[in-house]
């Protein structure tokens, strides 16, 4: 029996280290923040890469990218893959350029074996995944997929108060097309794993069912501030105390609904954060997650149940409101059995995951059949500068994109 085809490993591994260099850090790490001139300097180089390999490319109104490779029938909508090129400040060299590149790479393979697909093929570089200098996170598939307006995303702000709209002219990424109006047959995502589980268990492939859901609350807890020294125990009310409570039970909440079950305390503020006065507020953020909309129902239910506890036993104000909700979201089954069946096919090791994290595919979901392809990271560790993957793990996660998409596609015989 003939091997099946793959992708080249080597050559991958070398764009991932070459595109690392825009925006290096001295960790080892990549700072290539959305819309900045290093993400303009990125961009620019994946579209030469693209371009070398024969690809047309096109930029809609959101900065999103579509580097094609015409099939035999252009009438047909293409076969898609994909992901993002900015980074975190202290980011990887994987998390997101993995998933371009992968697509770079598959078109390089098919373009060494001179093999022709019925339907293009295309290769999208999402704008503004990570969220780190503009919000909302996973911006240009959202504004793609319709889960919010253009208007929207141009009017984000970062610190400086610059803007999406006059960024994305700035560095020369205003395309002209409609966020949209540009079909798509299906789209699969290839990505580091970002957690442990994949290594945990020595797989080298993870089929993705789909990504958690999540909702995101700001908590207030209101006491009054008092003298550390003079104010005796039984007469205090301190906000730091109970809010520490509610901390705890946040986590406890997650371990209570395995396995997918998350519960994250993130961010806290307390005020007037002196040493020796005693907290008179506390705001802190709530993270919780899990794979269906019932357990989230559940969790939101219990998380409530026990403020309401909190205040009547500790007399303080405690404030919560909603700020974010994100809906599980589960994957095609046809596409899901795809990326397992491409496994098997090679070789690899697999086994069923549930993404933690949120990727544009979710966005993708909205529009097209979809799925993901994980690899492991070392030690599960990502939006960190020392992320690092296996290379041939990464080129079976590419080589499994390989096949999924010529499946798709359908291969000119």
């Amino acid at each position: 029996m003939q091997n099946p085809l793959r992708v080249d490993g080597e050559r991958l591994w070398r764009s991932l280290m070459d595109l690392s260099c825009i925006g290096a850090t001295p960790k080892g790490g990549v700072a290539r923040l959305t819309l900045t001139d290093l993400d303009r300097e990125g961009r620019d180089w994946v579209v030469a890469r693209a371009r070398e390999a024969g690809m047309s490319v096109t930029v809609d109104q959101i900065g999103n990218i579509f580097m094609r490779r015409e099939g035999r029938d252009a009438s047909l909508p293409p076969v898609m893959t994909g992901s993002h090129i900015d980074t975190q400040p202290t980011g990887g060299k994987f998390d997101g350029n993995y998933g371009v590149l992968a697509g770079l790479e598959v078109v390089r393979t098919l373009n060494d074996h001179d093999i022709v697909t019925e339907a293009p093929l295309e290769v999208a570089v999402w704008t503004n995944e990570e969220g780190s200098r503009f919000v909302p996170v996973m911006m240009g598939s959202g504004v793609f997929s319709g889960a919010f307006s253009l208007e929207h995303a141009y009017a984000a702000r970062d610190v400086d108060g610059r803007s999406v709209h006059d960024e994305l002219a700035r560095i020369g990424y205003l395309g002209s097309e409609v966020p949209g109006r540009h079909p798509v047959a299906c789209y699969f995502e290839a990505h580091i794993e970002q957690g442990p589980v994949l290594e945990d268990a020595a797989n080298v492939i993870g089929v993705v069912d789909g990504a958690l859901g999540a909702r995101w609350y700001d908590c207030t807890v209101t006491g009054t501030e008092a003298h550390a020294g003079s104010t005796p125990m039984t007469s205090r009310r301190d906000a730091l105390v109970v809010a520490t409570r509610v901390m705890q039970e946040v986590v406890a909440l997650g371990s209570r609904h395995p396995p997918h079950g998350r519960g994250t305390v993130g961010y806290v503020d307390v005020f007037p954060n002196s040493r020796n006065v005693i907290p008179g507020r506390v705001r802190f953020s709530i993270d919780l997650r899990n794979a269906t909309a019932e357990s989230l129902d559940t969790m939101d239910h219990e998380i409530r149940a026990f403020l309401d506890r909190a205040r009547k036993e500790s007399g303080l104000a405690i404030d919560v409101q909603r700020v974010a909700h994100y809906a599980p979201c589960p994957f095609d089954p046809g596409c899901i059995a795809l990326v397992e069946r491409a496994a098997g096919r090679l070789g690899e090791s697999h086994m069923h995951v549930t993404s933690g994290a949120g990727h544009d595919a979710i966005h993708l979901a909205r529009v097209a059949p979809t799925s993901m392809i994980f690899v492991p990271c070392k030690d599960g560790i990502s939006h960190n500068e020392i992320e690092d993957a296996n290379p041939s793990h990464l080129e079976a996660g590419a080589s499994v994109l390989l096949h999924c998409m010529l499946e798709k596609a359908d291969v000119v015989r």
